[in-house]
C-alpha cells in the first residue's frame, strides 16, 4: 500500500500544479516538496503519472509555475550536490528531481520561446539560497550552468555513486564532496586509472539515472531542424564539457572504462542473462551515449575533455613524462579491445540456442568507434599498427550483411561503410587484410577460403546485388573503398575475382551506362581496381587475371561501346528479356541461393536521415610517393566519382537492373533536363583506363589458347598453374601513381552524422520513452 499511496500523494501534487491559476511562490517548500521529497516513485511513474499534455498545458497557462518547479528541482540538486547526500532520502530526493527534470525538459526545448529558459538567471535567486559551485551567493549562474555542475558532482559522491574512501566508523564525518578529487574516484580501472572499484549495483543504477537527466539536457540538438550551415554549439554540451566542470575529464575517462571494460558474456555461463539482471548493461548504454554525444564534431571546446580522456591516454592527475609511452600503449590496447569485443558479442556462437547475452547498442558503439578513429589519429594508427582490425572488420561486415534488406537500419548501413572507408584511406588496412580469414560467422556466403579481402569484396557484392534502393547512394562509397585497397591484394580468391567481373559485366551493359549521367563512373572505378591489381600485385592474382581472360568480351565491348546517337537510342530502348543468362558465366558458385537478409518487421519504426554526401564531397585524393607519404592532387574530371549507383543484378547470374533501379532509370530517361548523347558518351569513353588490361590480354591470351589447344586442357586449375608461373614484366604499360580517396569531413557529412546520431539515441531510449511525441525537428519518426 505504501508505494500506492506515495504515487497517489505524487499524482495529486501533479493536479494541483496544473489546476493552479495562480503563481506559487518559490518559498512555498511545502508545496513544492510534494515532487520530490515525500515520494519513492520509478522513473516509470513519473513518464506515466505526469502526462505531455499536463506539462504542455502549464507551460502555456502557468508559465511562471513551470519555471519555479524547475527551479526549485535544480536548487535541491544543488543543495544535494553541496551537502553529499549523506542519508537515504537526500538521496532519494536528487533521484526524484532527476526523473522529474527528465520527463520536463523535452517540452522546454521543443518550444522555441521557452528553449532559453534554463540559459538565465532566475530572479531573487540569490535570495533564496541557490549556490553555485563555490558556495558564493553574489553572483548567481544560469539554470543550466547550476544544474550540469550540479549533475557532476553527484556523479563523484560518495557513498551515492561512487565508492567511499571514508576511513573508520559509520559515525566518522561524511566526506567533503567540493573537495574531493574527482581522478580518484574513477569508476573503473583502465584509461588513467589502475584501481577497480568493487561492484556496486546500486552505484550503478544511481549512475544510470543522473547520466539519463544529463542525455535529456544535452538532447536541446533534437528540437532544432538540420542545417549544414548551422554554426552555432549546443551550449549545454559546450558547457559540461568546459574546463569550468572541473569533473570533466574523470567523468569521460569513467564513462569510456565502464564501455571498454564491460563483458556482457562474463563468465559464459549458460543463460546466465535470464537469471540475474545487469545493471551494469543499462549504465554502459548510457556511458557510450553520453560520449558519442559529447564528441560532436563541430564542438570544438565542447569536445575537449572529451578528446583528453583518449588522446592523453594516461593518468588524469598527472606523471611522469617517461611513463607516457608505454602508458599510452597500453591505454589503446584496453580501448580496442574492448570496443572490439562488445562489437564481436553478435557473433558469438554457443551450442545451446540463445544462451549467450547479446548486447543491443550496436549502432552506438560503430558510432564511438568512428569518432575515435576520426578524431584521434594516435589511436587509428594504433588500430591498423596490427591484425586486431580485423576484430573489428569481421563485426561490422557482418552487421552489413545482416541488415543489408531492412530499410529500418539504413543509418547502421551507412556508419558502417563510413567506417571502412575512413580505413580504407591507410596503406596499412588494405595490407591486413590479406591475413586469411578462418573463423566461421554465421552470414548467407558462401564457404570460401581465401582471405579477409575476400570476405570484404563477397559482402559488397551482397549488398549492391542484394540490397534495397535506400542502400544506392551508398555503391560509390563502396566501390571507392575496394580501389583503395586494391594495389595491397595479395591474392583475390576465385569467388572474389568472379563477383568483381560480375558487377564490371553489369555497370557496363551499355543502356545502363547510358542511362544516368553517373553511371559510367562505376566502371571507371572497377576498372581501376583490376589495373592496380595487375601493376602492383600481379604475382598471386591469378584467379582475378583468369577471370579478365574468361570475361574479355566485356573489356572488349567497353573499347568499342558505339556512341552513334542511334546506337545511344537503341540501346535505351532495349530491354532485358527474363530469363536470359549469361553464357560461360562464372556465377555457377553464386551466394544467391543462400537464404536472403531478413527486412524490417511490419511497424518498425526508424528515424529520418539527410542525403548521403556524394563521394567526391567526401573525400579528397592523395597520390602515394615512392617513400610511401601521401601528396594531395587535383581530381581530374574523367575520373570524378560517382554521385550514386544502381542496383543491376538479379536472378542467378543474370545481369539486368533491380525495380528501383529502373524506375530511377526511366524518369532520368524521361527528364527533359538530360539525355545521353554522342559527344557526352565520347568525351568519357576516350578516357577509359583500358591500356593495361587490353595489353594483359592481348599477350595471356594467345598463350592460355596455345597451351589449351597443345596439351589439351579442360582442367582450369592447369591454366591457374601456367597464368601462377607467369610474368609481365617489360609487357605491362608504365606503372601509373597509387592514388588514394581518402575520407574528409564537412559541414554536410557533421550534419548527416548528427542526425543519425540523435536517431539511434531517441529510438533506443524507450523506457523511459524521454523524448517520445514530442515537436523533434531534427529528424523525422517513420514507421516502416
Amino acid at each position: 500500500m505504501g508505494n500506492a499511496d506515495t504515487k497517489l500523494h505524487f499524482r495529486k501534487a501533479v493536479i494541483q500544479l496544473t489546476t493552479k491559476t495562480q503563481p506559487v511562490e518559490p518559498s512555498d517548500d511545502a508545496f513544492w516538496d510534494q515532487f520530490w521529497a515525500d515520494t519513492c516513485t520509478t522513473v516509470q511513474d513519473v513518464f506515466a503519472l505526469v502526462p505531455a499534455a499536463e506539462i504542455r498545458a502549464v507551460r502555456e497557462e502557468s508559465p511562471s509555475n513551470l519555471a519555479t518547479l524547475c527551479y526549485k528541482a535544480v536548487e535541491r540538486l544543488v543543495q544535494a550536490a553541496g551537502c553529499g547526500c549523506p542519508s537515504d532520502s537526500e538521496r532519494q530526493v536528487v533521484l526524484n528531481c532527476s526523473r522529474l527534470l527528465t520527463r520536463v525538459l523535452p517540452y522546454i526545448f521543443e518550444d522555441a520561446d521557452w528553449r532559453g529558459f534554463f540559459w538565465s538567471t532566475v530572479p531573487g535567486a540569490g535570495a533564496s539560497g541557490r549556490l553555485d559551485e563555490d558556495g558564493d551567493e553574489d553572483e548567481a549562474r544560469p539554470l543550466a550552468e547550476s544544474l550540469l555542475l550540479a549533475i557532476a558532482d553527484l556523479l563523484f559522491c560518495p557513498d551515492f555513486t561512487a565508492q567511499s574512501h571514508k576511513k573508520g566508523g559509520p559515525d566518522s564525518a561524511a566526506e567533503d564532496i567540493g573537495s574531493i578529487d574527482s581522478c580518484e574516484y574513477i569508476w573503473e580501472a583502465g584509461v588513467g586509472f589502475a584501481q577497480s572499484p568493487p561492484l556496486n549495483y546500486v552505484h550503478d543504477l544511481n549512475r544510470t539515472e543522473l547520466l539519463k537527466l544529463l542525455l535529456t539536457c544535452l538532447s536541446e540538438a533534437m528540437y532544432l531542424p538540420p542545417s549544414s550551415e548551422r554554426r552555432s554549439l549546443n551550449p549545454w554540451v559546450s558547457f559540461f564539457c568546459s574546463s569550468e566542470n572541473r569533473h570533466a575529464l574523470p567523468l569521460f575517462t569513467s564513462l569510456l572504462n565502464v564501455v571498454c571494460a564491460y563483458d556482457p558474456v562474463g563468465y559464459g555461463i549458460p543463460y546466465n542473462h535470464l537469471l540475474f539482471s545487469d545493471q551494469r548493461e543499462q549504465l554502459v548504454e548510457q556511458a557510450v551515449q553520453i560520449l558519442i554525444v559529447s564528441l560532436e564534431h563541430e564542438g570544438g571546446s565542447a569536445a575537449s575533455a572529451a578528446l583528453r580522456a583518449l588522446d592523453s591516454c594516461g593518468s588524469p592527475s598527472g606523471g611522469e613524462e617517461q611513463e607516457d609511452t608505454p602508458r599510452r600503449g597500453e591505454d589503446l590496447s584496453f580501448i580496442l579491445k574492448g570496443l572490439a569485443r562488445l562489437m564481436n558479442n553478435p557473433l558469438v556462437q554457443t551450442y545451446l540456442p540463445h544462451s549467450a547475452k547479446k548486447i543491443q547498442f550496436h549502432q552506438e558503439l560503430l558510432i564511438l568507434f568512428w569518432k575515435f578513429c576520426d578524431y584521434n589519429k594516435k589511436f587509428l594508427f594504433f588500430v591498423l599498427k596490427s591484425s586486431d582490425v580485423l576484430d573489428v572488420l569481421v563485426p561490422i561486415l557482418f552487421s552489413l550483411n545482416d541488415a543489408r534488406a531492412d530499410q529500418s537500419r539504413v543509418g547502421l548501413m551507412h556508419i558502417g561503410v563510413f567506417i571502412l572507408l575512413l580505413l580504407s584511406g591507410e596503406r596499412n588496412f588494405g595490407v591486413r587484410l590479406n591475413k586469411p580469414y578462418a573463423l566461421r560467422v554465421p552470414m548467407d556466403i558462401a564457404v570460401f577460403t581465401g582471405t579477409h579481402a575476400d570476405l570484404l569484396v563477397l559482402i559488397f557484392h551482397k549488398i549492391i546485388t542484394g540490397g534495397h534502393q535506400r542502400l544506392q547512394p551508398l555503391f560509390d562509397c563502396l566501390l571507392t573503398i575496394i580501389v583503395n585497397i586494391s594495389p595491397y591484394l595479395k591474392s583475390l580468391s576465385m569467388l572474389a575475382a568472379n563477383k568483381l567481373l560480375h558487377l564490371l559485366e553489369a555497370f557496363s551493359t551499355p543502356w545502363f551506362l547510358f542511362s544516368s549521367p553517373q553511371n559510367h563512373h562505376l566502371v571507371f572505378f572497377l576498372l581501376e581496381v583490376f589495373n592496380n591489381i595487375i601493376q602492383y600485385q600481379f604475382d598471386g592474382n591469378c584467379n582475378l587475371v583468369y577471370a579478365i581472360i574468361r570475361k574479355r568480351n566485356v573489356f572488349h565491348q567497353l573499347a568499342n561501346l558505339p556512341s552513334d546517337g542511334a546506337s545511344i537510342q537503341r540501346a535505351l530502348q532495349r530491354k532485358k528479356k527474363p530469363g536470359v543468362s549469361r553464357s560461360n558465366s562464372a556465377e555457377a558458385e553464386s551466394t544467391d541461393e543462400s537464404t536472403p537478409a531478413v527486412p524490417a518487421g511490419p511497424g518498425s519504426l526508424k528515424a529520418s536521415l539527410e542525403a548521403t554526401p556524394e563521394i567526391d564531397k567526401i573525400t579528397e585524393k592523395s597520390q602515394v610517393s615512392l617513400d610511401g607519404t601521401m601528396i594531395t592532387v587535383a581530381e581530374p574530371d574523367s575520373a570524378q566519382p560517382p554521385a550514386a549507383g544502381e542496383s543491376i543484378l538479379e536472378g542467378d547470374g543474370e545481369v539486368c537492373p533491380t525495380q528501383s533501379a529502373r524506375s530511377r532509370l526511366s524518369s532520368v530517361s524521361s527528364s527533359a533536363t538530360w539525355s545521353a548523347s554522342t559527344d557526352w558518351v565520347s568525351s568519357w569513353k576516350s578516357k577509359l583506363p583500358l591500356q593495361t588490361i587490353m595489353r594483359l590480354l592481348q599477350v595471356l591470351v594467345p598463350q592460355v589458347e596455345k597451351i589449351c589447344i597443345d596439351k589439351g586442357l579442360t582442367d582450369e586449375s592447369e591454366i591457374l598453374k601456367f597464368l601462377q608461373h607467369g610474368t609481365l614484366v617489360g609487357l605491362l604499360p608504365v606503372p601509373h601513381p597509387i592514388l588514394i580517396r581518402k575520407y574528409q569531413a564537412n559541414a554536410g557529412t557533421a550534419m548527416w552524422f548528427r542526425t543519425y546520431m540523435w536517431g539511434v539515441i531517441y529510438l533506443r531510449n524507450v523506457d523511459p520513452p524521454i523524448w517520445y511525441d514530442t515537436d523533434i525537428r531534427l529528424f523525422e519518426i517513420q514507421r516502416i
